[in-house]
């Protein structure tokens, strides 16, 4: 999650969302959601809106699974959509959902009546209620004050868009290609005929600058414009044909006469090739009417969704599931054009053979939660996904930590790539490239990129070899754009424990006896930044002294979180962790203070709400748990290596909650899908406590029960049927649990299991019982 709260909420949009965060639940009443039910579809069941404020930063606009597109209105949040807005500035072609800082936003288009008298998109923006507004998977629609209905639909890599204007002989579209939700560096119009325009788009930024991206779009309109021309700063100039501009606003503009046809539609095809294959990709998926492709889009969702059936639970249980489901769908984006070209890291162009190339990689999120869920769902995107991030190896030396686009912005810390590749392996996904990733894992967790190429790896990798930590140094001046592992060391040193942890793993697997002891022993990291004197990690400073305040609710150098957050983040190690502050009782303790338990068994609700959320960007100075941040994904799970399984689903119960049907549904920054992708696993009662391995633990289904479609060539079974029969808020207790008809006693299965078995049976309760709570039901320590 990251990470600059730029709160822009004014009067009574400011009410709600201060009602939502700090009184409970916020349904809305009068507020745009996703369209009524009609015919049992599960796209129904989908509100795009929820997370589009209190900086859940998620979009309610169109895309299809994965797509490179996703067409989406602006409103001028600095990640595009904000529902305490009244304006939009138009609708731009690409978004990533939840992200912390600015950036996409490319092309926002606009359509409008009148001269053009205006060329910043604030101040030509249109206003909109959200009473005329709609949204559903692969299809939004707004009524503008301007008397103009807006429709978006997209295919994986063009965005349509159709508007319906009143009558009139000055009915205009703009196209700016100088402003989007980042810095735009340079951009290039062209109008090539009466239908049709092309751009080229520099781009930078990702909380910072960075090395630049270029998107190239072609838009074609079904009817011919009656006039046109191109801006340039704030000149409009009737007749032109081309801009460009540097560090400016640019853009063009299309005149229709709807005197007596009144809709114009129009087809953005994108490519980060060059402009051959925006032509190309196009021309593949292009050339449709409006509803030919809002009807495709539709059936692709509904397709995804119908992966996982649920049956139970209310109906805000079932909206904010399958709404959550849909948002772990929309990344990594495709990156490839239709032709299999793309654009490496190392910005020449390459060609994909059988497989497609994707980009968007917010691994320090999604390595938690979205890539295991991906790897159950979609184990043949997911193949390609981590294929993708082995060809950012081979064509620009390093593997990626945060990449947008086509370049690094080594955002976040620590080494994410190791969990999600080595979680890729562990699912086979990577037959025939096991040793390929092998030899770019073992490059990146024993060295240190070139200080000429753009990523920073693991950058305090050498201190940390030869210590065993990675030393927290204040104010040293950054290397390279974007995070240092050196301003957050304690966090980035239990970061590369647990990489160490996962690649052992791995490297025994293989045979690479002599590494796995290496890695192994470097597993136990941890131990090095453990405080005696407090009981808690603590960041170590370049001499080895312990640095920063004791109090581990006020701890320094610890990424977006404290040191109470992360002491549960050993998933290696679990039960060595346990053993170091004082064996299990005072795990318990601890545990038990942390997530305010006795509070949570009075009011679960309340408690997730006023004990634990305290704003969408509150990550420090707190001793209690932290449901909108990815440091305490894994922490409620902890219950299950202390002999205490119940109060897992106690806890978990209690953080669902926090999913709601509106726009403040979200437990803060979605990252991509990765709050999401939590609490579909919760909901089903599967979550990978050990990411980066295929060791998934179980607690109560917030669902009676969940059928979840497999792919065959992954899932021989080709389903698994989880199912707690009365599940209910009183019972919620796993009394005992069956894998296939037979006795399962342990808090956990691994992923052999899910290939061999057909159903997954628990026996619920209103009071915990002893299943589970046996030393050998825990999850295993690795080595």
């Amino acid at each position: 999650m990251h990470r600059i709260p730029r709160p822009r909420l004014r009067g009574p949009a400011a009410a709600l969302a201060a009602a939502a965060l700090l009184g409970g639940v916020l349904t809305t009443g009068a507020t745009a959601q996703a369209a009524p039910r009609t015919d049992g579809r599960l796209t129904d069941l989908v509100n795009p809106f929820i997370g589009t404020q209190n900086e859940g930063n998620t979009y309610p606009g169109a895309s299809v699974p994965f797509g490179m597109v996703q067409l989406s209105p602006d409103t001028g949040h600095n990640t595009g959509y904000d529902y305490g807005e009244n304006h939009i500035r138009g609708f731009s072609s690409v978004h990533l959902s939840g992200v912390g800082c600015g950036l996409g936003g490319d092309l926002p288009t606009l359509p409008t009546t009148g001269d053009i008298t205006e060329t910043d998109y604030a101040k030509y923006a249109a206003e909109f209620s959200h009473d005329d507004e709609k949204a559903s998977p692969g299809y939004y629609k707004v009524g503008l004050r301007t008397g103009i209905e807006a429709e978006l639909t997209a295919t994986q890599r063009t965005g349509v868009q159709r508007y319906t204007f009143p009558a009139t002989d000055k009915a205009n579209v703009l196209l700016n290609a100088g402003q989007s939700l980042h810095r735009t560096l340079s951009s290039e119009v062209e109008i090539l005929d009466n239908r049709t325009v092309r751009t080229a788009i520099k781009g930078s930024g990702f909380c910072q600058d960075t090395k630049a991206y270029t998107v190239y779009t072609v838009t074609h309109f079904d009817r011919p414009f009656t006039t046109s021309g191109t801006w340039n700063g704030g000149t409009v100039t009737e007749g032109s044909k081309k801009s460009s501009a540097t560090d400016a606003r640019n853009g063009a503009w299309l005149r229709f006469d709807t005197s007596k046809d009144r809709t114009v539609e129009a087809t953005t095809a994108l490519s980060y090739v060059d402009a051959k294959g925006a032509a190309l990709n196009l021309r593949a998926e292009g050339g449709r009417s409006f509803d030919r492709v809002e009807r495709a889009a539709q059936r692709s969702w509904e397709d995804r969704l119908e992966g996982v059936k649920a049956q139970g639970g209310s109906d805000e249980l079932r909206r904010t599931f399958y709404s959550s489901l849909y948002r772990s769908f929309l990344a990594p984006n495709v990156g490839s054009d239709v032709d299999g070209r793309y654009t490496g890291w190392d910005q020449k162009k390459h060609r994909a053979k059988d497989f497609t190339y994707y980009q968007n990689w917010s691994l320090w999120d999604t390595y938690r939660t979205q890539a295991q869920l991906l790897s159950l769902l979609a184990p043949r995107e997911s193949r390609d996904m981590a294929i993708s991030v082995l060809r950012i190896d081979a064509e620009s030396g390093w593997l990626p930590k945060w990449g947008y686009g086509t370049v690094e912005t080594n955002i976040m810390t620590g080494d994410p790539v190791t969990p999600f590749l080595t979680n890729a392996y562990q699912q086979g996904l990577l037959k025939g490239y096991e040793e390929e990733a092998y030899r770019a894992l073992k490059k990146n967790a024993d060295g240190v990129p070139a200080t000429d190429s753009a990523p920073v790896g693991r950058e305090a990798n050498v201190e940390y070899l030869k210590d065993g930590y990675a030393p927290y140094i204040k104010d040293r001046p950054h290397a390279k754009p974007g995070d240092s592992d050196y301003d957050h060391g304690a966090s980035a040193t239990l970061e590369y424990a647990l990489s160490d942890g996962m690649l052992a793993e791995m490297a025994r697997d293989l045979g690479h006896d002599a590494d796995a002891a290496r890695y192994d022993a470097r597993a136990q990291n941890y131990r090095k930044i453990f405080d005696p004197s407090t009981g808690f990690f603590r960041a170590r400073d370049a001499s080895g002294a312990f640095t920063g305040p004791a109090d581990p609710a006020q701890s320094e150098g610890f990424h977006e979180g404290t040191s109470w957050q992360y002491q549960w983040m050993v998933p290696q190690d679990i039960p060595g962790m346990v053993d170091l502050i004082g064996g299990k009782d005072a795990a318990n303790q601890r545990l038990d203070s942390f997530f305010a338990y006795d509070k949570l068994l009075a009011d679960p609700a309340k408690t997730a709400r006023e004990v634990w959320v305290n704003g969408p960007y509150a990550y420090y100075n707190a001793d209690k748990y932290n449901p909108q941040n990815e440091p305490d994904l894994i922490a409620p799970y902890t219950y299950l290596s202390t002999g205490q399984p119940w109060k897992t689903t106690d806890v978990v119960h209690a953080a669902l909650t926090l999913f709601t049907n509106g726009p403040t549904g979200m437990t803060g920054n979605d990252d991509l899908g990765t709050m999401s992708a939590w609490m579909v696993l919760s909901s089903i009662g599967v979550f990978p406590v050990q990411p980066g391995t295929d060791t998934w633990g179980l607690s109560t289904p917030a669902f009676e029960r969940v059928d979840i479609r497999l792919d065959r060539r992954y899932y021989p079974r080709g389903s698994l049927t989880v199912s707690a029969p009365g599940a209910s808020d009183t019972d919620r207790y796993i009394q005992s649990a069956r894998l296939d008809g037979a006795q399962q006693s342990r808090t956990y299965l691994n992923t052999d299991d899910i290939r061999s078995a057909r159903s997954l049976s628990f026996t619920v309760g209103g009071e915990p019982s002893a299943w589970g709570t046996a030393p050998e039901d825990a999850p295993p320590a690795l080595g």
